[in-house]
């Protein structure tokens, strides 16, 4: 397969090496920045460079921008691709992006939309940490905009055959609430717990669970505020149901109440339990 990946920072970076490494497609990229484009030859993220004359070659499209340039950067290509090829992204959030591929569409009928958010990523951005092994036995989350069956299970299949262990076809409101949960709260506790005092005292004090909780503090402040911003419905609703749960510790502490506070810990701990064992019987 012939694909193109426009932006080729630590997603598309790593896709572009996937892909390289598998040896079984032709990877042609695209990038803002020239020194981003002359990292990804040098280290192997690309075969070639797209532009408008190879980009009509390209059977697949992945538009790996953050999603306030998704629309501007789809807009570019897509005069030049072939009837039959295919677009996806991948976008943290996917409400706003299938409503532009819905859009895009009507005016581009001949190319297939297919939204897509793979679930792999590092604390780290940019080529210099892509890798090509960042997607394998991740998930790939697929909303299907204009796609027949056949070409959806192709897209399938292929995410399937480069590492992915599973792919995940939802609606685009499907994606945004649990990504809501997975991924957008998590990085809102994280950030929001290494603010305590404490943390610049704790070296020689800290283990795994002080690794685990502040991994995902750091991150991209202009990108996730855009991706958290535009799924603030659901966020918001995550965010306020573990206030919620967090005040239920906090009284108890304040009132000493040792039991009430054994009980939610133990709540805490079967619901993990409980939900591990259903996740490992779906494995």
């Amino acid at each position: 397969m012939k694909v193109g990946i426009i932006g080729l920072g630590l997603m598309g970076g790593s896709f572009g090496k996937t892909l390289v490494k598998a040896g079984k497609h032709t990877v042609y990229g695209a990038d803002a920045l020239d020194s981003v484009m002359l990292k990804a030859e040098m280290v192997k993220a690309i075969n070639f460079k797209l532009d408008e004359k190879s980009a009509k070659e390209i059977d697949l499209l992945v538009v790996a921008v953050t999603p306030d340039k998704a629309e501007e950067v789809m807009k570019k290509y897509l005069p030049y691709l072939k009837n039959g090829a295919i677009v996806t992204d991948f976008c943290g959030i996917k409400r706003k992006i299938v409503s532009c591929m819905e859009r895009l569409s009507k005016e581009y009928p001949n190319v297939t939309f297919i939204g897509g958010h793979p679930m792999a990523g590092r604390e780290f951005s940019g080529i210099d940490h892509s890798t090509a092994t960042l997607f394998e036995n991740a998930s790939m989350i697929l909303v299907n905009v204009n796609a027949d069956i056949f070409t959806l299970d192709t897209v399938k299949q292929f995410f399937l055959s480069v590492g992915f262990k599973n792919v995940e076809i939802c609606s685009a409101e499907t994606h945004d609430n649990r990504i809501a949960f997975t991924s957008q709260l998590c990085h809102i506790v994280s950030n929001a717990f290494i603010k305590n005092k404490s943390a610049e005292v704790h070296d020689g004090f800290s283990a795994g669970s002080y690794k685990d909780m502040t991994r995902v503090a750091r991150l991209n402040p202009e990108m996730w505020a855009d991706l958290m911003t535009e799924n603030a419905d659901y966020l918001l609703n995550e965010l306020t149901e573990l206030l919620d749960n967090l005040n239920k510790y906090k009284v108890a502490l304040s009132l000493s109440d040792r039991e009430e506070l054994k009980k939610l810990l133990k709540d805490g701990n079967d619901r993990k339990l409980a939900i591990d064992v259903k996740s490992q019987k779906k494995d």
